[in-house]
């Protein structure tokens, strides 16, 4: 059982989920930034952070829509920690007819083009995905050329990475790093459980995750879809940190649509507090990542 306070991210918006699926999905930079500051004002101390574009509703790599999120953010709240995501670039969608060229659905592009927003904004926090795995109809592909090129101008900006780590081998890969030198320690590492083709959400998966980190890791973990709030009561369990968010679910309980963000960050700060836990806030949450007083 955790020994410290405990973590909450809110995962806002994310690019896969839709409004079909959740109704009330953020979508446009003034409601990211609205859901955000409700999230934190619920308890979260992080806030996982996507941009979409308003007029299709899908992931966005815009820079404009980025700035406008952090700036709305800031206006209302210095304390909260950001953490951009640099998923966006990495989908391959191949042709019918020729595999090697790019179908409709693509997004893939260079190392440079998916830090761009980190280089520009300077974050505290931004994640780091290590996958590469079959996610619907796409490929999703991180090399790690790529990653290498990423990690580099991540720490050139002065932006710490959260590992983000959808089965086995990208933990293999992330340890790898460690070991070359591309990656510093401590890592932080965020368990990404329920994904289709990736890593089962149940207790032994995220136990052996765990168990496999290198010394001196901060974790989190996270389910998707159903297994979101049993993956968050397992992490804690396990001594580790917890994500929540309309990225990840939908549903505030069977069959019933969540709201909103706060309306899930509430009901995960319960699990945690009456599981004996207490929530970080920005300022404890800074101390146990290790980054500094503020962005």
């Amino acid at each position: 059982m955790s020994k410290t306070r405990t973590i909450l991210t809110a995962a806002i918006t994310g690019n896969l989920m839709t409004r079909e699926i959740s109704p009330h999905l953020p979508v446009t930079p003034e409601e990211i930034a609205t859901s955000a500051l409700g999230a934190a004002e619920a308890g979260a101390s992080i806030v996982h952070l996507h941009v979409r574009d308003p007029q299709t509703a899908k992931g966005s790599m815009r820079l404009d829509l980025y700035r406008e999120v952090v700036e709305r953010i800031r206006a209302q709240n210095e304390d909260v920690i950001l953490n951009l995501t640099t998923g966006e670039g990495g989908r391959f969608v191949p042709s019918d007819d020729d595999p090697r060229v790019a179908a409709a659905g693509s997004t893939l592009c260079t190392p440079e083009e998916r830090v761009r927003h980190v280089e520009d904004l300077r974050p505290e926090l931004c994640t780091l995905d290590f996958n590469t795995m079959w996610s619907g109809q796409a490929s999703v592909i991180n090399s790690p050329r790529n990653l290498r090129i990423m990690a580099q101008r991540i720490a050139d900006a002065g932006v710490t990475p959260e590992i983000e780590i959808f089965d086995s081998g990208d933990l293999h890969l992330a340890k790898d790093f460690v070991q070359n030198g591309a990656l510093s320690t401590p890592l932080i590492v965020q368990i990404v459980l329920g994904v289709r083709f990736g890593a089962v959400a149940n207790p032994q998966t995220m136990a052996y995750f765990v168990s496999q980190l290198p010394p001196g890791t901060i974790w989190a973990a996270f389910g998707i879809g159903r297994m979101a709030f049993p993956m968050l009561a397992q992490a804690y369990l396990l001594g580790g940190h917890v994500r929540i968010g309309m990225e990840d679910t939908a549903y505030i309980g069977a069959g019933e649509h969540c709201t909103s963000n706060a309306q899930l960050v509430t009901k995960a700060r319960g699990i945690v507090e009456n599981l004996g836990g207490t929530l970080a806030n920005p300022i404890e949450a800074r101390a146990i990542l290790g980054l500094g007083s503020g962005s």
